[in-house]
């Protein structure tokens, strides 16, 4: 079990649900994730892939049922841990605001959601062009486009997790965090992600809102961190009640 000692405390992650493997960009089989969680003492794991309507890593739709089966066969083959199949959804600007359509959405434990380059339909040369410091013109209106869509995709989807939010596109956060709260959606800290910050940290926990903290593991060593994550919520006065997947031991 890893543990992390932190002002005379002891805590441990409970479970990691934002992991990925080589069915999308990741560097490890969904085996490989599996080991590294059972060998830190996880609960339990899934495996959240970059949504298919990625143009250069998305997993592919024909992939699902492969990955259930292999998740199937893998919580047989593994009892001491629950494995989990989800999907990193990408927010987009049309249809449910998501790249995962209903029937799809079956196949799923649960769904996550965040906002990536690489995407068609979800305001991308314009987030780019803000992201390198060109969008100073158009920033406000991308602004409302970008929580437009961002609300939408929360408030159409059962959304667990919202991914990094305000990583690589403006949002109003104020409506995204209230959105979360209405929904129930889990706030992500994400240190390996330019946001939330601290700062905006402190801003969504004066919302009724939960957080949770991901490894986002693109390699399967990662898998289960989350010490940098917790010096983040604690820096920014939340507390591990507010936290669901950490706990003190």
């Amino acid at each position: 079990m890893e543990i992390y000692e932190k002002n005379g405390k002891r805590y441990r992650m409970i479970w990691d649900y934002h992991t990925h493997t080589v069915f999308s960009h990741g560097k490890g089989s969904i085996e490989d994730n599996v080991k590294v969680a059972v060998e830190k003492g996880l609960d339990s794991i899934a495996i959240s892939d970059h949504g298919p309507g990625h143009l250069t890593y998305g997993v592919k739709r024909k992939d699902f049922p492969v990955m259930r089966k292999i998740i199937e066969e893998l919580n047989k083959k593994y009892p001491q841990i629950s494995i989990f199949l989800s999907v990193e959804a990408n927010i987009v600007n049309h249809g449910n605001n998501i790249d995962v359509t209903e029937k799809e959405k079956k196949i799923f434990d649960f769904i996550h959601a965040g906002y990536h380059f690489g995407v068609t339909g979800g305001h991308m040369a314009a987030n780019w062009l803000w992201y390198h410091g060109m969008g100073k013109t158009f920033e406000k209106a991308l602004r409302k486009k970008n929580t437009d869509m961002m609300v939408s995709a929360i408030e159409k989807n059962k959304i667990m997790i919202l991914t990094h939010p305000g990583d690589k596109a403006p949002i109003d956060l104020e409506r995204v965090a209230s959105a979360c709260e209405k929904c129930n959606t889990l706030m992500e800290i994400n240190p390996w992600h330019g946001h939330l910050t601290v700062e905006e940290l402190v801003f969504c926990s004066r919302y009724d809102v939960n957080f949770v903290i991901s490894s986002d593991a693109h390699r399967p060593e990662l898998v289960g961190s989350f010490k940098e994550g917790l010096d983040m919520a604690f820096e920014a006065g939340i507390g591990i009640n507010r936290i669901v997947n950490v706990e003190e031991v």
